[in-house]
């Protein structure tokens, strides 16, 4: 029997240019849970993460915390949906660089704005009507995450740490509960950034063990660490 924690990035930078690197806030939350994994966390045998820039960076920050050095594997299929590209298929007004950024400053609320936006995006990426029309289609993105965790249930050792993003971590932990395919994203809603989910990895398969716990979070009593995006 094996353990894989599949863990969150840190926060990226949502009102930035470049959304794909950590706040300083991010940064904080990934130094909290190395800190927190190296108190109480069983010690990892293998390390992989997404191929993202705040994929990388939270799992420096907290392998470094944790005092871990270990090489990491880099999986394809840890890597988040391309959110812009979704956006843009609903409203192609939002194809042109810096668009969505623009509209979003122009919202009373631009995180709940956005996530009305995003919801409508996914409805309509994993309806099946408009494959052909996505770089990579709602199934390729399924099958990538569920294949990524394949490959992390055969690398050795008893302990596995995995660095990724919410859409995979919610299709795998929908996969495993045997909820229905298009309501897959509806788990990913709730994760907290550097929350950690854990599965147990066995002969007969993988088991979902806890999800979305950010204990490393609570014991800082800090509001304002608990983010969701």
């Amino acid at each position: 029997m094996r353990e894989l924690l599949l863990i969150r990035h840190g926060q990226a930078s949502f009102s930035a240019e470049d959304y794909d690197r950590l706040s300083p806030l991010g940064e904080q939350q990934s130094h909290l849970l190395g800190e927190w994994l190296a108190a109480c966390g069983p010690r990892p045998d293998s390390v992989a993460m997404g191929p993202r820039v705040r994929h990388r960076d939270t799992t420096r920050l907290c392998l470094q915390a944790a005092g871990v050095d270990l090489p990491v594997t880099t999986l394809a299929g840890l890597d988040e949906v391309d959110h812009l590209e979704l956006l843009a298929r609903l409203r192609p007004e939002f194809s042109a660089p810096g668009s969505l950024r623009a509209a979003m400053k122009q919202m009373d609320d631009p995180h709940r704005a956005f996530q009305r936006l995003f919801e409508e995006a996914l409805v309509r990426w994993t309806s099946g009507r408009h494959d052909d029309e996505y770089q990579q289609s709602w199934p390729a993105f399924r099958a990538a995450a569920l294949e990524a965790l394949k490959a992390l249930a055969e690398m050795p050792g008893e302990t596995g740490w995995a660095f990724t993003s919410g859409g995979p971590i919610a299709v795998i932990a929908s996969a495993l509960l045997g909820a229905p395919q298009t309501h897959a994203f509806e788990l990913s809603w709730p994760l907290v950034n550097t929350g950690v989910t854990r599965l147990r990895l066995g002969s007969r398969g993988s088991t979902l063990v806890t999800y979305n716990a950010w204990p490393h979070l609570e014991r800082a009593n800090d509001a304002r660490l608990v983010t969701l995006r």
